[in-house]
């Protein structure tokens, strides 16, 4: 048995082992609707990993391009224009989101 938490419409909004407070019911956990809401956040959780360690690869490249032209195994200009835009896009991003840490007092109290 699962509890299940759906929305005005109907649709399944949360499913979970244990009853909660905002729930509406509970179903089979054998229920096709419950494995298809299972199977979709399942989904949804393996997306977001690749999604996050997508960014995470983004910043081992632009450091690597940083290497290899720092040691003169490459040159910048040998990178297309599109790659050369985007990598200095994003190096002055970072200088920008530097420039503002100063801003938090406590950054132990960000959200994120």
């Amino acid at each position: 048995m699962v509890y299940v938490q759906r929305d005005e419409k109907g649709r399944v909004l949360r499913v979970e082992k244990e009853p909660f407070d905002s729930m509406t019911h509970s179903m089979p956990a054998a229920d096709p609707e419950v494995q298809s809401w299972l199977a979709s956040r399942s989904l949804h959780e393996h997306l977001m990993s690749l999604q996050h360690s997508d960014l995470e690869l983004v910043r081992v490249i632009e450091d690597l391009v940083g290497v290899l032209v720092d040691r003169g195994v490459m040159r910048y200009t040998d990178l297309p224009d599109a790659a050369r835009n985007k990598l200095q896009q994003r190096a002055q991003a970072r200088v920008q989101v530097e420039g503002l840490g100063g801003l938090v007092k406590d950054e132990s109290k960000l959200p994120y």
